[in-house]
C-alpha cells in the first residue's frame, strides 16, 4: 500500500473515548509509531482514558475534557494554534469529537467511510479510509493505520503490555489463593447481569477454590450492584469497587485466571494484558464481542 507521506513530520490521533474503545486503538497506533519512527505522534484523548493510556504508550498527550463545555475547546484550539499536521487520524464519529476537529489544522483529515461516518463525521474529513465489512471495533481502527500505510497485516496485532510493575492492591497482595476477577457494571446499565446471578458464579468460583475479586469504578451504578452482589452471596468475596486507579485496575487483571464482565471497559483492558475474558454480550452487538488478541 502507498504510503500517505513518504516520511511524514507529524501525526494527530482523535480519540477521546471510551476505555474499551481506547485500548482497541492502541495496536493501530502502535503500527503507525513503528512505521513512521521519526513523526511526532499526538494524541487528543479524554480525561479519564488518559489515566490509563498514559501509561501503555508513549506519545504526546493532549487531555481534553468534555466536563469543561467550550472551555475544552478553546484550550484545543490554543494548543494547537498555528499549526498544522500532516495528518489527522479522526478515530471517533460523535458530534464533539467532530468539533474538537476543526480546532486540529491538517493536510489530510482521514475519518471513515461514508457507511459508518456517522453523526455528519464526513463534513469534517477530507479523506475516508476504505469501506470494512462489518468490523470489529479493533479492526475499524486498523483501517487507519492500513489508510495511512502503517498496518500492513490483515488484522491488528498489540504490543505487548505488562501492568504487574504497577501496585495492586493491598488486599491482595500477600494472597496466595488464585483469583478471578468479575467486574459487573457497565456504563450502560442495561448491559449488566442480575446480581443474583453474579451472586452464584461468584459462588460456585469459591467453591472451586478462587477468591473472587470484585472490580469497578466509583460511580453510585458500581457501587450499588456490588453491593447487591455481596448481599447475595453465601461466600466472602474481596471487594475493590471504587479502589483503585486504571492502571491499578490493569494490574489487577493482568494477574487474575479470568475475568468475567459485561461489554464494559475492563473486558477490553484484559484484552491488553493477555487475560481469558468470559464476555457477557447478550445485550451487545455480537460483532463487538472481545477480539481474540494477535500477537506478531
Amino acid at each position: 500500500m502507498t504510503k500517505a507521506f513518504d516520511s511524514p513530520n507529524t501525526i494527530c490521533i482523535l480519540r477521546l473515548s471510551a476505555i474499551g474503545d481506547v485500548c482497541h486503538a492502541i495496536a493501530g497506533v502502535q503500527a503507525i509509531k513503528d512505521a513512521y519512527p521519526k513523526a511526532k505522534i499526538s494524541w487528543v484523548i479524554g480525561r479519564v482514558e488518559y489515566q490509563l493510556m498514559r501509561h501503555l504508550i508513549e506519545v504526546d498527550w493532549v487531555v481534553f475534557d468534555k466536563k469543561q463545555g467550550l472551555k475544552a475547546y478553546k484550550e484545543l484550539y490554543q494548543r494547537f494554534k498555528g499549526h498544522e499536521f500532516d495528518i489527522l487520524l479522526h478515530m471517533q464519529v460523535a458530534l464533539r469529537a467532530s468539533l474538537a476537529s476543526l480546532c486540529i489544522s491538517a493536510k489530510q483529515k482521514w475519518g471513515f467511510d461514508s457507511a459508518r461516518a456517522k453523526e455528519g463525521q464526513w463534513l469534517f474529513t477530507n479523506r475516508q479510509i476504505p469501506a470494512q465489512n462489518q468490523p470489529h471495533v479493533a479492526e475499524g481502527f486498523w483501517g487507519f493505520a492500513k489508510a495511512i500505510g502503517a498496518g500492513q497485516s490483515d488484522k491488528p496485532s498489540w504490543p505487548t503490555i505488562k501492568a504487574n510493575q504497577y501496585p495492586i492492591s493491598a488486599l491482595l497482595q500477600h494472597s496466595k489463593q488464585p483469583f478471578v476477577v468479575i467486574s459487573p457494571a457497565a456504563s450502560n446499565s442495561v448491559r449488566n447481569w442480575l446480581p443474583q446471578r453474579y451472586a452464584a458464579i461468584a459462588d460456585y468460583l469459591v467453591g472451586k477454590g478462587f477468591n473472587v475479586v470484585l472490580t469497578g469504578g466509583p460511580s453510585s451504578i458500581e457501587k450499588e450492584l456490588s453491593e447487591k452482589i455481596i448481599k447475595t452471596t453465601h461466600q466472602a468475596v474481596t471487594n475493590l469497587v471504587g479502589q483503585t486507579s486504571l492502571i491499578e485496575l490493569l494490574s489487577v487483571i493482568e494477574q487474575a485466571r479470568f475475568i468475567i464482565a459485561p461489554d464494559s471497559g475492563p473486558a477490553h483492558m484484559a484484552c491488553l494484558v493477555d487475560t481469558p475474558v468470559i464476555g457477557l454480550y447478550a445485550h451487545s452487538n455480537p460483532q463487538e464481542q472481545v477480539l481474540t488478541k494477535v500477537r506478531t
